[in-house]
């Protein structure tokens, strides 16, 4: 499977009969990270039939990710990463010991750096639309730079150039691609106007 770009596909709500179509049209636009929110209907399902279908083509992880009991149910349904809202200590150490990709959720330099000691793979800056990119590069400045940080919360295409130039490694997009109900078509545009705007930032 060649490089994924870093964005992470959030699908809140995603229930399993549209999880399928729906994962196509993201990996058919170039975004091959997805996460299936565990608050959303039948999550783990959904979660094991996108693993189960898709997972030579794309990384299938959870988020909302709150308990070690969570992790390893995610990690029985075939998920390789794990997205959490909060740096939660037993949950980043649980997701490494089990062997997949921890992106906690952080917000301040105390949070970032709690969850890279735990092991952290890479860091959710949550809700970045809060931080903004001046709080976003003030935290970059002090962490080590080879850890990836993604913007989640009030990232979108308009901002991505933005968001890079305050240092941000990628993004993750809720419903500015998915709310419950969206078409696959629907995300598929969507998804391709973002990657455009991710490949255009990145080389800039």
């Amino acid at each position: 499977m060649s490089e994924h770009r870093h964005i992470i596909a959030i699908l809140r709500g995603i229930t399993p009969q549209e999880t399928i179509a729906v994962c196509e049209a993201l990996i058919e636009a170039g975004i091959t990270m997805i996460e299936v929110p565990l608050n959303s209907p039948d999550a783990l399902t959904s979660i094991a039939l996108a693993s189960s279908a898709l997972s030579q083509r794309a990384r299938i992880g959870a988020g909302t990710v709150l308990s070690k009991k969570q992790v390893r149910a995610v990690a029985e349904a075939g998920g390789t990463f794990i997205v959490s809202p909060d740096t939660n200590k037993a949950v980043i150490e649980e997701t490494v010991e089990v062997g997949l990709g921890s992106y906690p959720g952080v917000f301040s330099p105390t949070d970032a750096f709690r969850a890279i000691r735990a092991g952290a793979t890479g860091l959710k800056f949550f809700p970045a639309e809060v931080l903004g990119p001046k709080g976003i590069k003030a935290m970059k400045a002090v962490l080590p730079p080879e850890m990836p940080v993604y913007a989640v919360g009030g990232a979108a295409p308009n901002n991505f150039a933005e968001l890079f130039a305050a240092g941000c490694t990628g993004f993750g997009l809720g419903s500015y691609l998915y709310k419950p109900g969206t078409e696959a078509e629907a995300v598929a545009e969507r998804a391709r106007a973002a990657v455009a705007a991710y490949d255009a930032g990145k080389t800039a």
